[in-house]
């Protein structure tokens, strides 16, 4: 008590004093910086390297269609727990560059040059921090689609169309191609969103490549320790991954699901970007089974940069638990 009695009358002289105290001189400015350091980050799989390149995020305001089967204002409730804005929704991006030790490889391009003009550099950024993280892109070796969605393909093309990787082979999973380059399912398909896809799709593979494309089957590798895993539901070829190297191993879960705080949480909700919601769902809740059993490291195309944690059962659902920065590869 006394030593408290002490230190208050300490500090309440010192008060007392300050203004008698000549002012310290004032020192300049410095100036306020506009932009963040180049985003990627890596981390190891056994032998390999995976370095997650972010391509940006995209904010936009939560709308009633956002999730199909529930209420915005429950979505909003579910982004306000989460300590995110509950009017607007933000959707990272973060494809990868994965060394291993043979091949370098590319999984999924971002939103692509466009994108980055459009949203002033918002999104689309996948290139530019890759070369920053000391890739370049003639010296890829292959390139893995895990499905044909806009902000996964566009980035195979550069900014004139031409192809950004030029020396890389481009795998696409099979059932995807079979679906989205048949021209009786793009007539079938609805107006808006639906078409809008289609026509990105053809002008990536028709306009932009030239059909140089290697279909890819599921159940075998795409490169060396890189195992393509069915997870339709999303769209009708949608693909996941396992990198595996010795003991170790990842699942690249590309599309599963989208914001962690609400499609883990609540596996039920479906996303008005998943082609097959009811199929959708029931692919993200065998895959997190799965996940949360053996304990093994996901790296989610959505989730929050570094995009990689680990996926526990909770009571009614998930939750994803972020893997800690590593200073260290």
């Amino acid at each position: 008590m006394d030593l408290t009695r002490r230190h208050a009358l300490t500090a309440t002289a010192a008060l007392a004093a300050a203004p008698l105290l000549r002012s310290a001189p004032a020192q300049a400015a410095v100036p306020v910086a506009d932009k963040q350091a180049p985003s990627y980050y890596r981390y190891r799989v056994g032998d390999a390297q995976v370095n997650v390149v972010s391509d940006g995020i995209s904010t936009f305001p939560l709308s009633d269609g956002f999730v199909l089967n529930v209420m915005k204002d429950e979505v909003g409730e579910a982004l306000e727990a989460a300590f995110l804005p509950k009017d607007k929704v933000s959707i990272q991006f973060a494809p990868l560059v994965i060394n291993t030790g043979g091949k370098l490889v590319v999984l999924d391009t971002g939103n692509g040059p466009g994108a980055f003009a459009s949203s002033k550099g918002n999104v689309g950024q996948f290139a530019g921090n890759m070369a920053a993280a000391g890739f370049d892109a003639k010296a890829v070796d292959l390139v893995v689609i895990s499905h044909f969605h806009g902000d996964h393909i566009n980035g195979l093309l550069d900014a004139s169309g031409k192809p950004a990787f030029p020396n890389a082979e481009v795998l696409v999973p099979a059932a995807e191609w079979k679906y989205f380059m048949d021209d009786g399912e793009m007539s079938r398909a609805p107006s808006g969103r639906m078409q809008s896809v289609f026509q990105t799709v053809r002008k990536v593979f028709d306009t932009g490549l030239n059909k140089k494309v290697t279909p890819y089957e599921w159940g075998k590798d795409v490169a060396p320790g890189l195992l393509a895993v069915e997870t339709r539901g999303h769209t009708p070829g949608h693909t996941s991954f396992v990198l595996s190297s010795g003991a170790d191993k990842v699942f690249i879960q590309s599309d599963v699901t989208n914001v962690p705080a609400l499609f883990v949480t609540h596996p039920g909700w479906h996303l008005m970007f998943d082609q097959d919601p009811a199929m959708a769902e029931t692919t993200r809740r065998k895959t997190y089974d799965m996940l949360a059993a053996e304990k093994m490291r996901v790296q989610g195309f959505h989730f929050p940069f570094p995009a990689m944690g680990h996926i526990e059962k909770t009571a009614d659902g998930y939750r994803m638990v972020p893997s800690p920065w590593n200073p260290v590869i």
